[in-house]
């Protein structure tokens, strides 16, 4: 992918301080074909092919790129699911696959996951609508040269009845110390997961917390509209966010050197330290991007640190070296490159 252009990463959107990205994923399946799990070889090569073709034609032009995960190397496959372009269930799959990106990598098209396409627009901060605003023109474009699988009873039909409806899928990542430290974050999950939404890890279902990083989403596609499904994420996100300020606040009023000592060591370790593992960079970052939110340490740019947690990852210090590194090599790579950052 060429460099020439920002990557969405690189930015600090609306409530920034802990609201780290915002994501859109829609499902779709091609009408006059069967889905993935049942797609012979050579009709899914023909949707691969005619799919990337629009988009990076008619559709998007020199803005987009094809990458054939069917071709590519196993550290451009990792460093693409490191970044959230691709899932790892498409990583991990076999046969005619891919992923059309944009420059900015803020749009990513799947082709033949567990639907023929996923449609996904991520962006920094709090922008849900903007996000989805994106993923509509491209849906329209799409939806215009081809027929989807539709239902007038039951909306888009999707492999997995769990997405049928809207397929709409959004997703919130936020940064939750303060919920993390004191427990709350347990109560949150079962919270919001009775008002129909899944709080995940990094990675999203299946993976861990890490850094106390979490996705929110909906668990509901059959019924609420799409916009509908949006204003109550954004109602919960926003008082999500209240809350952790308001740990966050009462934390520092109860033992005023705890987070300043935390944040103070933590940035420590990452200035000076010559050799860190993936997962306790992760965790460090945390605590320092904390401090900078609270306006404990100066000097040192949220941007900055938004990028770091997807550039640290050991597939992209592989790519950056130009080489496969071992675990050592790229623990010393990670330190290196933090230090240099920061």
């Amino acid at each position: 992918m060429s460099e020439s252009k920002p990557k969405w990463y690189e930015s600090v959107g609306e409530m920034g301080d802990i609201v780290i990205s915002s994501r859109i994923r829609l499902a779709r399946n091609l009408a006059e074909h069967p889905f993935p799990a049942r797609l012979g070889a050579s009709a899914a090569r023909d949707i691969l092919d005619r799919v990337a073709d629009f988009i990076t034609g008619s559709a998007g032009g020199a803005e987009f790129e094809l990458v054939d995960l069917s071709r590519a190397d196993a550290l451009t496959i990792g460093s693409l699911v490191e970044r959230h372009l691709i899932s790892p269930e498409l990583a991990s799959k076999g046969g005619s696959r891919g992923a059309v990106l944009s420059r900015d990598e803020s749009v990513s098209v799947m082709i033949n996951e567990e639907d023929h396409l996923r449609i996904q627009v991520l962006g920094s901060g709090l922008c849900l609508n903007e996000c989805m605003k994106k993923a509509d023109m491209l849906d329209d474009l799409l939806e215009g040269h081809f027929s989807y699988a539709w239902d007038d009873r039951l909306g888009y039909l999707t492999h997995c009845p769990t997405n049928l409806g809207t397929g709409l899928r959004a997703s919130v990542m936020l940064h939750l110390p303060a919920h993390t430290d004191t427990g709350e974050i347990r109560q949150l999950a079962a919270t919001l997961g009775k008002l129909g939404f899944a709080v995940r890890g990094l990675y999203g279902e299946g993976s861990a917390a890490v850094g106390s990083m979490f996705q929110v989403s909906n668990q509901l596609t059959l019924g609420p509209t799409e916009q509908e499904t949006l204003d109550r994420l954004v109602q919960v996100v926003k008082s999500t966010i209240d809350r952790e300020r308001f740990l966050r606040a009462k934390m520092e009023e109860e033992n005023p050197t705890f987070l300043p000592d935390k944040v103070w060591r933590a940035y420590g370790i990452l200035k000076y330290a010559r050799k860190i593992s993936a997962g306790e960079a992760m965790e460090l970052l945390s605590v320092v991007r904390e401090g900078v939110s609270i306006g404990e340490i100066k000097g040192v740019d949220m941007a900055l640190l938004n990028r770091l947690i997807w550039s640290i990852q050991p597939n992209q210090l592989c790519l950056a070296a130009g080489r496969a590194l071992g675990e050592q090599e790229r623990d010393a790579a990670r330190a290196a490159y933090i230090r240099d950052s920061i």
